[in-house]
């Protein structure tokens, strides 16, 4: 699947749900690490108690005070989210991680207004003024970091809107974070009402250098490592429906710990230092490997230039990524697969998996396209057909002339058709735009498909 450079993340409230078949370990991981998130949290809140307290000014000002610390550690935290830290994402699924960094952003956003409006409407003198020309610099500070994380918020929610080209966002959103965390912690150290003992200072200290580390680890340490492994275009496909197939292979060491479904972040022919990249599918399943192949269709962006990707173009990879694979599901006795588009890719890539391995279980296909012949990799599922026991069940939305299959949409309706009552405990892997897959969700739903057989794929990670 391409993974879009869009400004919404495809709004869900459960996805990579958890199966029975999933290691207890992995349970105890997620817990950890949510735990962890959760003291970092409220340490702000606990360092508040050490030592001496200043005089006392009431509850609105504790209350405050109690908001702007509790936003500042959300926004610590913003920077481990999105930094792509295996032991984070392993449990969760690097996409759900993001989900987690965008609702925790606008919640720290919130905490930092309502910290000001406070302050605004009790405590006005302690504001001073406004004029960044005569305020006392600790309160500059503090009135310029809350314009970074707004910005911030803004820029990525409304990126369409603002028609800001992705890689510029990715430039300007590093900045806003860099700018506005260092000038949040000027703000605390430098008022200074509630860091008044070493303890304290220590704290904020010790946050802002995991921050320093954490940045220094995802855009300096990590980028050398990759520059030392790249890796070389060695055929660029064309498929059906605009896609574009890249085949890599590795000139330094091949990806590791690698699963079908799995997504890796792409830079072609830059600089391995550089910000241009995006996260693809990787299409073919590691059976296959070393070579690595990312299914590409070009959405307008920055895609249009990969898909035109000569032959020996020295690429760099970061990954693998993702939670969306049949390495989850062991036990499963089946699988329903439900694609729309260039959503097939990582469907692909687990299929390829299954036959690589002579899986003998069944799986049922749905593909959905505009039209049949926008439907990629359409000759290569029907070959799969005489290895795997797979059942595909094409679904254009356009009904071709003499076509007596399918056509249409992916509704409640279809599914109950297609799909035998056997199937509902089978895992629902399901991956597609938007609209498609809150519709298929609510129909299988209403079919008695649990909601723990339901494992998705979100298809925008900004």
């Amino acid at each position: 699947m391409t993974r879009t450079s869009s400004t919404t993340i495809t709004d869900v409230p459960r996805a990579h749900q958890p199966t029975p078949d999933r290691p207890l370990a992995v349970w105890l991981h997620g817990g950890a690490i949510v735990a962890l998130g959760v003291l970092a949290i409220a340490a702000p809140f606990a360092a508040l108690h050490w030592g001496e307290r200043v005089a006392p000014q009431g509850f609105t000002w504790d209350f405050s005070m109690g908001l702007g610390f509790g936003a500042l550690a959300m926004v610590a935290l913003q920077f481990a989210l999105t930094g792509r830290l295996r032991w984070i994402t392993h449990p969760f699924g690097a996409d759900i991680v993001y989900l987690c960094h965008r609702y925790l952003s606008w919640a720290a956003l919130g905490l930092m207004l309502a910290h000001f409006a406070l302050l605004y409407v009790f405590h006005e003198p302690a504001l001073g003024v406004l004029n960044p020309l005569e305020a006392r610099w600790e309160l500059t500070a503090g009135r310029l970091a809350l314009l970074c994380f707004a910005g911030l918020v803004v820029t990525s929610q409304f990126r369409g809107l603002l028609r800001l080209p992705y890689e510029y966002w990715r430039a300007l959103h590093l900045g806003l974070a860099i700018v506005g965390f260092a000038s949040a912690i000027a703000h605390v150290l430098g008022v200074g009402n509630l860091t008044n003992t070493p303890g304290k200072r220590a704290l904020w200290l010790g946050a802002t250098l995991a921050w320093a580390v954490i940045l220094a680890y995802t855009r300096l340490w990590r980028p050398w490592v990759q520059g030392r492994n790249p890796w070389r275009v060695v055929a660029n496909t064309a498929e059906p429906g605009g896609v574009h197939t890249l085949e890599l292979e590795p000139l330094g060491q091949p990806l590791k710990r690698w699963k079908p479904g799995q997504f890796a972040w792409l830079k072609v022919g830059r600089s391995a230092h550089s910000m241009v990249e995006h996260p693809f599918t990787i299409s073919t399943a590691p059976e296959k490997g070393p070579n690595l192949a990312f299914s590409i269709k070009s959405l307008g962006d920055h895609t249009a230039e990969l898909v035109q990707t000569p032959v020996g173009a020295r690429a760099y990879v970061d990954g693998p990524y993702g939670a969306f694979s049949v390495d989850r599901m062991a036990g499963a006795p089946g699988f329903v697969m439900i694609a729309g588009g260039v959503g097939i890719t990582p469907i692909l890539s687990n299929l390829h998996a299954l036959e690589a391995r002579g899986d003998p279980r069944p799986v049922t296909l749905i593909y959905a396209n505009p039209t049949l012949e926008d439907a990629a990799f359409r000759e290569e599922l029907d070959a799969m057909r005489a290895r795997l026991d797979l059942r595909v069940i094409h679904v254009p939305e356009t009904r071709p002339e003499g076509w007596d299959g399918e056509s249409g949409y992916v509704d409640a309706e279809l599914l109950r058709r297609v799909l035998p009552e056997d199937t509902r405990d089978w895992p629902h892997l399901l991956c597609g735009p938007g609209p498609m897959l809150d519709a298929v969700r609510k129909a299988l739903h209403g079919m008695g498909v649990a909601d723990h057989h339901i494992d998705y794929e979100i298809f925008e990670l900004v």
